[in-house]
């Protein structure tokens, strides 16, 4: 009996301190978070993420806790990441398969966060088709980038190669020519067509660039942006990135399914004002796709651009390791 007894206490014992340890495991995370810097662009790429940015101000999140920066250029995230200045960056995805590519491979791609952001926009209603851009000039900037490139492929898969476009360095030169010439549109991104229509109600979006291509290329998807991150941290700290993009994806989720809230986080970052942000979020087309839809949809843009220009992805279509 007194044996039976002492195996009680002992197994009571035991239990207890597997229990004591269990919960020191689950408070460490939150004692000791991993600490992740992250950059992103100020425009579509970065809105995604101000619910997780407000909600890192106070406490760590799911495990990890978190350093943002929003930037103006891509130019600027470029430096940070082969330095490692930071550890996780969204930026444009034909940037992320040229930095890939030049470092050989010291980057990842984790997720796509924002789909296409390209509208082609008149001043008036006359055009509700892309045959109805015949007889028309497009004006857009970004000329040698993913606007040009997006374009080109759309207008030659409908036969429509020969519409003339006139390239202006500024979105804001593209908008003064819509509003001067009658038989003008403009292809313009967001938020910047809604900024347009704010200012001026006569403009309006005629075209969803993200739908025409989707007509010629279902296999693929017209995107923006993408996640990176540098792939000694994931090699490092694979539990944190994972627990980074569970986080993110509530936050875009959250921004896109609370538009005013989501704005005005959007607008206190700086990002843009929440009143643009609060028009603009339904057409910046903000998600969190990773793991094999990722890898579904991103080879085929990535492989436009390449017959495009090899240049635009770095000069070689990213490998298999490319994708987490």
């Amino acid at each position: 009996m007194k044996k039976i007894f002492l195996l009680l206490i002992t197994t009571m014992i035991c239990v207890s301190l597997f229990s004591m340890g269990a919960k020191d495991d689950a408070d460490y995370s939150i004692l000791n978070p991993t600490n992740v810097r992250v950059a992103a662009l100020k425009g579509p790429t970065a809105m995604g993420m101000v619910k997780l940015m407000e909600d890192s101000k106070s406490s760590s999140v799911n495990g990890n806790s978190y350093d943002f920066t929003i930037v103006g250029a891509p130019t600027e995230i470029t430096p940070m990441l082969v330095k490692g200045e930071v550890d996780i960056a969204a930026l444009p995805a034909n940037l992320a398969a040229v930095i890939f590519n030049s470092t050989k491979g010291k980057v990842r791609v984790i997720a796509v966060n924002t789909l296409g952001v390209l509208y082609i926009c008149e001043n008036g209603n006359s055009v509700n088709s892309l045959e109805d851009l015949k007889g028309k000039t497009i004006y857009s900037s970004g000329k040698g980038s993913t606007p040009e490139y997006a374009l080109n492929f759309i207008l030659e898969q409908n036969g429509l190669e020969d519409l003339p476009i006139e390239w202006k360095s500024e979105h804001t030169e593209c908008v003064a020519a819509l509003l001067k010439d009658p038989n003008a549109v403009a292809l313009l991104p967001q938020p910047f067509a809604t900024t347009a229509m704010v200012q001026n109600p006569s403009i309006r979006i005629a075209l969803d660039l993200n739908k025409e291509w989707d007509n010629v290329s279902p296999e693929s998807a017209l995107l923006t942006g993408v996640v990176v991150a540098r792939t000694d941290f994931i090699n490092e700290n694979k539990v944190a990135v994972d627990n980074f993009l569970e986080s993110y994806k509530e936050s875009t989720d959250f921004v896109n399914t609370n538009i005013a809230e989501g704005a005005r986080l959007i607008g206190e970052v700086g990002i843009v004002p929440e009143k643009v942000a609060a028009l603009a979020l339904p057409y910046c087309n903000i998600v969190c796709i990773s793991g094999d839809e990722m890898k579904a949809i991103l080879p085929g843009y990535l492989e436009v651009l390449f017959n495009a220009n090899a240049k635009s992805v770095g000069g070689v279509l990213p490998s298999e390791e490319f994708y987490y």
